[in-house]
């Protein structure tokens, strides 16, 4: 049975998911901005699957059950008990004193899923920018703190490069949660056209 708070927590989700990864309706996922996009073909199937995980747990979260509601997440690459310990960790402090405020509970849903899917993005992001630091060492004379200068400035200019390998990471993680193989091996292709960009940036960049 749907209320309308419920039906703002499924918009809450909607939104949240999609901002800047996915274009709705779509197989395109987006970097920063539309202009920036990757079309990946049945990207959108496993999207739609993802939002749904958090749409059939949402009583879980309107029950207070935070720790049960993250927990359903386990399915999802790069989250296990541990993981999910110290993401409720963390949210446990703010949901106590949002819990005592006149906060709404689509505020708090925003909070706990934020919360989620930024562990979720940046883990994988990490494990991406291991393999581009390795490359780099490996193919340009650099070492660790130059390569580490090219990519913060990278980070500071918002470089497109960036922007869409940050989500091509995502939605590689989330085809190999629901086993779409084949959106995960074109992810793979793309993570490595984007990679060798990077990389190539940084060879030839000027550290001062």
């Amino acid at each position: 049975m749907t209320t309308p708070e419920r039906n703002e927590l499924y918009d809450a989700t909607d939104n949240l998911i999609n901002q800047q990864f996915y274009k709705n309706g779509s197989d395109r996922i987006i970097g920063r901005t539309d202009e920036v996009s990757l079309k990946i073909r049945n990207s959108g199937q496993i999207i739609a699957k993802f939002k749904d995980l958090f749409n059939r747990n949402l009583d879980l979260f309107l029950q207070g059950r935070y720790m049960d509601f993250l927990n359903a997440f386990k399915k999802i690459e790069g989250l296990n008990e541990n993981v999910i310990e110290e993401i409720y960790s963390e949210l446990k402090g703010k949901i106590e004193v949002l819990k005592g405020s006149d906060m709404s509970q689509v505020v708090l849903y925003t909070i706990v899923v934020s919360s989620l899917l930024s562990f979720i993005r940046d883990h994988h992001f990490n494990l991406t920018l291991k393999e581009i630091k390795r490359r780099a060492k490996r193919e340009s004379s650099k070492d660790d703190q130059q390569i580490q200068q090219v990519l913060n400035e990278l980070f500071m200019r918002n470089n497109d490069n960036v922007s869409i390998l940050y989500n091509i990471s995502y939605l590689d993680a989330l085809a190999e949660s629901y086993n779409y193989r084949r959106v995960a091996h074109t992810c793979k292709i793309q993570k490595g056209i984007y990679i060798n960009r990077i990389v190539n940036i940084i060879s030839n960049a000027t550290n001062n």
